[in-house]
């Protein structure tokens, strides 16, 4: 039996674009003669078959944009989801949001649900297993059918898309680089398995923060965790008795749960060792002390998002078939987990 192919793939096998392909198997008149026969014949020849459920959606448009998520109860995306409200309020899109909850099967399922009916185009920050398993077919099976998806946060370099992003290594050396301006040398690193993308671009900016001083880097100081939500006895166990005067955290909820352990191991922050945290949460604004850490301004990263979903859902072919990445600004708010 042939293989099925998509409109994507019919695309790259005969150098052509996925707009080419589409009005090539409607036979305009728009695409000559020879490149609509050469279309039909190997659309035939590998059986291709357009999925009639997201054609119909397409024509018939529902004014609505789907969100994905890894987590819905994570300050960040609640930011980032209230900037995609907003322009999407502006422009008369409703918004349905859902969480993958970082799991690869929930989150096909949920773009597989909206796609068969109930959005136009989605913005998406991959799940943690989806990454893990680095299987993509479900979002380029979504764009071959002409269903635009912007990815946001964590993205995956090998799918063409437009995307929304933070200089996330920048972040980090700064974050870094102002540890060390206040006379920090010894910075350990509470940060994610190298499979998550952010996590892994946070520790790379650490180093190269310490790399530039002159600090040479050390595998004792650098936790890596893989189950992010019991985090706390392990970062416990890592902490104790650690020669440090620093700690970066590359999320929120490590460096919570790093001021706590410490406060418990009868350290003082900042007297006895600084902190600082990534992502200007709720935790991080209310926690006692509160907490020195890089803002992601999450909210200007879900209207980018927006913005550009939207302008691809209207836009002629010129616009559908270019392709965008946005890098949003990093801020260091200071607070008083860090000496002045």
């Amino acid at each position: 039996m042939k293989r099925k192919v998509t409109l994507k793939q019919i695309a790259k096998e005969l150098d052509v674009s996925i707009s080419t392909v589409s009005k090539a198997l409607k036979d305009s008149a728009e695409i000559s003669l020879d490149t609509r026969q050469k279309v039909k014949a190997f659309a035939k020849l590998y059986n291709y078959k357009p999925n009639n459920i997201a054609l119909s959606l397409k024509n018939r448009k529902t004014k609505t944009i789907g969100v994905i998520i890894p987590e819905i109860v994570h300050h960040f995306f609640t930011t980032v989801i209230g900037g995609v409200e907003k322009v999407a309020n502006e422009k008369g899109y409703n918004v349905i949001i859902c969480s993958s909850n970082n799991s690869f099967d929930k989150e096909v399922i949920n773009l597989e649900m909206l796609a068969s009916g109930s959005a136009d185009g989605f913005i998406l920050s991959v799940a943690k297993e989806t990454q893990l398993k680095k299987d993509y077919h479900h979002i380029e099976e979504t764009m071959s059918q002409g269903m635009p998806v912007v990815l946001f946060d964590r993205i995956i370099d090998e799918v063409v898309c437009d995307k929304v992003i933070i200089d996330d290594a920048k972040g980090a050396q700064t974050a870094t680089n102002h540890l060390l301006s206040i006379g920090c040398k010894k910075i350990a690193i509470l940060t994610t398995v190298d499979y998550i993308s952010v996590g892994k671009l946070r520790t790379n900016g650490y180093l190269r923060a310490l790399r530039a001083y002159d600090i040479p880097e050390k595998e004792e100081l650098i936790l890596k965790i893989e189950d992010i939500d019991n985090c706390e006895a392990e970062i416990s166990d890592f902490l104790l008795d650690k020669d440090i005067d620093a700690v970066f955290a590359v999320n929120e909820l490590f460096a919570v749960t790093a001021a706590k352990v410490l406060d418990r191991q009868g350290k003082k922050i900042p007297d006895d060792i600084s902190i600082i945290g990534f992502t200007d949460g709720i935790l991080s604004k209310h926690f006692i002390p509160s907490l020195t850490t890089i803002s992601q301004h999450g909210e200007d990263m879900g209207i980018r998002a927006a913005k550009l979903l939207i302008d691809k859902l209207e836009g002629d072919d010129a616009v559908t078939e270019e392709y965008r990445t946005v890098i949003i600004d990093t801020s260091l708010i200071e607070r008083k987990s860090t000496k002045k």
